[in-house]
């Protein structure tokens, strides 16, 4: 996969994914409130914020062909999403003090869940 199309997926995966959260908070707001469409927008931005970041991580491996680089790459990538939302979640437990697990939860979740989905869809 080219630089350039792996972009492109990571673009499409992140759009992808900040719609998911959107309606998951939508839901929420329509549901319980404000506090818990805020916490879900929370959820699922660690989430896409995270993707983000791996996806730099990422790009800088594209140029490598050998596969042994290129899977040290990946979990590179991986290991840098995962802790950055850990890092995301942390501070929103932290910080905000109207928090709402389930609605965090959802839109943690709707995020995740979409990006295999977007990843799938787009035949990569």
């Amino acid at each position: 996969m080219s630089a350039s199309n792996t972009s492109e997926v990571f673009s499409k995966m992140l759009k992808i994914q900040l719609i998911a959260t959107l309606a998951v908070a939508m839901l929420a707001l329509v549901i319980s409130g404000v506090s818990a469409a805020i916490s879900a927008v929370l959820g699922g931005a660690s989430v896409v914020v995270g993707a983000y970041v791996a996806s730099l991580v990422a790009k800088r491996g594209a140029h490598h062909t050998d596969a042994s680089a290129i899977l040290i790459n990946l979990l590179k990538a991986e290991a840098v999403k995962i802790l950055v939302i850990i890092v995301l979640l942390f501070i929103a437990f932290s910080f905000y003090g109207q928090l709402v697990h389930v609605a965090l939860i959802a839109g943690l979740a709707a995020a995740a869940l979409f990006s295999g989905a977007a990843l799938s869809k787009l035949n990569v």
